[in-house]
């Protein structure tokens, strides 16, 4: 997670958390395009959602600190794909592409 501020109500904090992943979102979705979740539809996120908690299980079961990214990150990835296919069933992922200024 990028910046960890002290916001003083709960709603402040759930919309920090929502900002880093609109972020987030952006750079990837630069990198990746929407091949990679049109191609697969929903059920792909199934599967990548999957990975992360079968990530988060393992690391939670054996006890081990995270090497490559923090289980934040896996947190934040999670959420990211779980609004993506929000984006997807109401087909607004296929048709809206981000924002030229962003």
């Amino acid at each position: 997670m990028a910046k960890t501020t002290s916001p003083k109500y709960l709603d402040d904090a759930f919309a920090e958390i929502c900002a880093e992943m609109l972020e987030i979102f952006i750079k990837k979705h630069k990198d990746y395009g929407k091949g990679n979740i049109l191609d697969n539809g929903e059920l792909g996120i199934v599967f990548r959602i999957n990975d992360k908690l079968r990530r988060l299980q393992n690391l939670r079961e054996s006890g081990k600190t995270p090497t490559n990214e923090a289980i934040e990150d896996t947190w934040i990835d999670i959420s990211v794909y779980a609004v993506i296919a929000l984006l997807l069933k109401s087909g607004k992922f296929k048709k809206l592409n981000l924002n030229p200024k962003v």
